[in-house]
């Protein structure tokens, strides 16, 4: 008997490419390489009033547009993130911006984050179709791994993962410190094995079909989502 297991053989393993700026689009929304002279203005001015919006991220609240420019113009200095604009296609506006983060092309390894949707984009199929492009093109792009990190005090964010189908796997305790305050960070995740599966639900939920006249979900996407997922956060 082997008492000392290994994991099994990764056949064929190629490391998928780095992600390079690009756009993405779908029926809902455009993902555009975010860039301070195009967007900064527009997203300022998205945000503005909705201070709340960055209690649980790195940077922000940002109280000038100049400030924004000048955030803007660090994070897309930095290799090691890819940030996007969001463009909502039916209203012609700029509504959020998301990246990604921590690429391993090495392991096989991405994750999505920075994530601030405008008000005007929650709970919105432009919203649900922003983060389904992005796990869209790293798992066809050949990742195995999608990754969610949230503070586990967000709750909304906690919530937003399950419903798009990451699996919860557990809480890691005094991961960082933000803005002077303890932040224990709540791990999700994706694999390549659930894609299929994932994206058919997405199919199915972004369909125009899915929506009546008003606009009102006929199947709930965690619904859907909730047949693929490995595990379900606890605290939901």
């Amino acid at each position: 008997m082997n008492d000392r297991p290994l994991g099994p053989l990764v056949p064929n393993w190629t490391p998928p490419p780095a992600p390079a700026p690009m756009t993405l689009e779908g029926r809902y929304c455009r993902l555009e390489p975010l860039d301070a002279e195009k967007h900064a203005a527009l997203l300022f001015n998205a945000f503005q009033g909705h201070d709340a919006h960055y209690d649980y991220l790195p940077a922000g609240p940002f109280h000038s547009a100049a400030q924004y420019h000048r955030w803007v113009k660090d994070v897309t200095s930095d290799p090691g993130n890819l940030f996007f604009a969001v463009v909502d296609l039916r209203a012609g506006a700029y509504l959020g911006v998301l990246s990604y983060l921590r690429i391993a092309p090495e392991a096989g390894s991405i994750e999505v984050g920075n994530i601030n949707f405008s008000s005007a984009m929650q709970r919105s199929p432009v919203s649900t179709e922003a983060i389904y492009l992005t796990i869209k093109w790293a798992l066809d792009a050949g990742y195995r791994r999608f990754e969610w990190k949230c503070n586990a005090l967000n709750a909304p964010s906690r919530r937003a993962a399950q419903r798009l189908g990451f699996s919860f796997e557990g809480v890691f305790r005094q991961a960082l410190v933000v803005k002077g305050r303890n932040r224990d960070t709540a791990w999700f995740a994706i694999i390549d094995a659930e894609w299929p599966a994932l994206k058919e639900a997405y199919r199915v939920w972004l369909d125009p079909a899915n929506f009546d006249l008003q606009g009102q979900q006929r199947e709930r996407l965690g619904d859907l989502t909730g047949l693929v997922r490995a595990a379900s956060d606890p605290t939901l």
